[in-house]
């Protein structure tokens, strides 16, 4: 089950509740009676593996060896022609 974390909006009081997906959000604080408000933060997300990055699918040497192969490829088609 999740947990949410509440900050009061009257008192400021904040705490963390671990709720059902569909359990009611809570309403009012436990502290002062005021309104409840759910506190987002920020989601840590760790990518692991091959794919995830530019230079996961380049070849060694990266575009400037692709350049110069396909332009030397051009370079000795024209004498040849």
């Amino acid at each position: 089950m999740p947990t949410y974390a509440y900050a009061c909006t009257n008192c400021g009081h904040r705490f963390d509740a671990i709720q059902s997906f569909s359990d009611a959000a809570l309403t009012t604080c436990p502290e002062c009676g005021g309104a409840l408000r759910k506190d987002y933060g920020t989601v840590g997300v760790t990518f692991k593996g091959s794919g995830f990055y530019r230079t996961d699918s380049r070849a060694p040497g990266g575009d400037a060896a692709a350049s110069a192969s396909s332009s030397s490829t051009g370079a000795s088609a024209s004498p040849a022609a």
